[in-house]
């Protein structure tokens, strides 16, 4: 297992791939998860990506996350903001710490890390332009879209996921294709779980990525 480094604040885990023309995947685990969380995932989605595993640093009765909430599914949108800043500000530093560029990133957020993915997506699209985001919803409505020309994701819902009204997750579809980006959204047939088919839908996203 990788070390565990410190930068900007967070906690992270780093694994150096084998493709350094590749992807270099930021995971964003879900409430309660931790830094290892994504990484058997992520090793089934790109085993030859260079990993770099946020743990979050907000805590809720002890379960780690990356923004405060109100309520399930009523978010601190204050809270959201700074650590939406705070987190481009770590990609930008681990994109210099270990020698990549941002361009390379791809975030793989679920839960909780879909949503703050998406969140940095909307605030600065040039630092972070590509995302698979499983089980995600609108973080927050932008005030105005920003130019997500050349930016993409792949956002993987649920079907039956009782912690995510379906509107939510098409919104943010919407408001991503009319900022300019590529969306593909992929209905399951699951609830807020992930399943095979999100393995295989991620993989090949990134396969599509990787050829783009």
């Amino acid at each position: 297992m990788a070390s565990l480094n410190q930068l900007a604040g967070y906690d992270y885990r780093f694994e150096k791939g084998t493709d350094d023309r590749g992807p270099v995947l930021l995971l964003l685990h879900g409430t309660g998860g931790d830094e290892n969380d994504l990484i058997p995932f992520a090793r089934l989605v790109a085993p030859a990506a260079d990993l770099v595993s946020v743990r979050g640093n907000v805590f809720e009765n002890g379960a780690a996350r990356f923004f405060r909430r109100i309520a399930e599914g009523v978010f601190d949108l204050d809270d959201l903001a700074l650590r939406t800043a705070n987190l481009l500000r770590f990609v930008s530093e681990a994109a210099e710490h270990h020698g990549f560029t941002t361009e390379r990133m791809v975030a793989l957020g679920f839960s909780n890390g879909a949503n703050v993915a998406a969140s940095m997506m909307f605030t600065d699209p040039k630092i972070l332009r590509h995302a698979v985001l499983i089980r995600a919803m609108l973080p927050f409505e932008p005030a105005m879209l920003p130019d997500m020309k050349g930016c993409s994701a792949l956002i993987a819902a649920g079907r039956t996921d009782r912690m995510i009204a379906a509107p939510m997750t098409e919104r943010l579809a919407e408001l991503m294709r009319s900022a300019g980006a590529r969306v593909d959204l992929k209905w399951q047939e699951a609830g807020h779980g992930m399943t095979q088919a999100d393995v295989n839908d991620a993989r090949s996203y990134i396969q599509s990525w990787l050829v783009a």
